[in-house]
């Protein structure tokens, strides 16, 4: 086996240890809010303000084993299908956020999962606070190695320099070390091999796990998606797509 695929195995490892070893605490808070989401027939709403952090939305949207009350914000000017370095412009627009919390039409009381592994783009900070304005529950799943290192009146940061780890209710860390990749080779200076994907989906899906198994204590039918490449699939989903399909733009 190469070096490579070696050093890449054991990082990830580490990694995904270290989230499950840290967070469960701050994971059992962010389920309490989707469980009370359920109770309150409320949809939530997942943003992935800034390039490859859409694919964390992408990962509880629509999703086999998933909980079907997410409801995905994919804004086209930050897919990277759009354009990648139209995509990083974007996200360091301040004051974009806004119009496409508008959108989706996100409201006081309901919950907010806002996914991005650096979180200091003015995306990031401007969904954070507006959120918080507007009166919704947040949850920030990011990291502190970007926020803690990158300086201020970077272009990369908000111009307020806040940080998405400082401003959201419940803040889970998923451990991304800095720089984001981590395979380094003898003789060349750039490491190789991005972590930030499975980092956010792996924090992602234990939150899941955790909701589900809160609202199964409480004798309530989680509403979870069964894959629809499954036999059956398509009939058993159906209640859920009718259900929600009136409030989730995307289905």
């Amino acid at each position: 086996m190469g070096v490579g695929m070696t050093k890449y195995y054991q990082a990830v490892s580490e990694l995904i240890k270290k989230i499950y070893e840290n967070e469960q605490e701050s994971i059992s808070k962010a389920a309490d809010f989707l469980v009370e989401a359920v109770k309150q027939d409320q949809i939530v709403h997942c943003i992935g303000p800034g390039g490859h952090s859409n694919m964390g939305v992408e990962e509880l949207f629509w999703r086999a084993g998933g909980l079907a009350m997410f409801n995905a914000i994919l804004d086209a000017g930050t897919n990277l299908i759009h354009g990648a370095k139209r995509s990083n412009i974007v996200e360091r627009t301040p004051g974009y956020a806004k119009s496409v919390l508008d959108a989706y039409r996100v409201a006081e009381g309901e919950v907010i999962i806002i996914i991005n592994a650096y979180g200091i783009n003015s995306m990031t900070i401007d969904t954070a606070l507006e959120a918080k304005k507007r009166g919704l529950k947040t949850i920030g799943v990011s990291s502190t190695s970007f926020a803690q290192a990158v300086p201020l009146g970077h272009p990369a940061r908000h111009p307020s320099g806040k940080n998405l780890y400082e401003l959201v209710d419940v803040f889970i860390n998923n451990h991304l070390p800095y720089g984001d990749a981590v395979v380094e080779f003898e003789g060349y200076p750039q490491k190789v091999a991005p972590t930030s994907t499975i980092a956010n989906c792996f924090t992602l899906n234990l939150l899941v796990a955790t909701t589900v198994e809160k609202l199964l204590a409480e004798g309530i039918q989680p509403p979870v998606w069964v894959s629809a490449n499954l036999p059956g699939g398509d009939e058993a989903n159906k209640a859920l797509d009718e259900k929600y399909r009136p409030r989730i733009p995307h289905l």
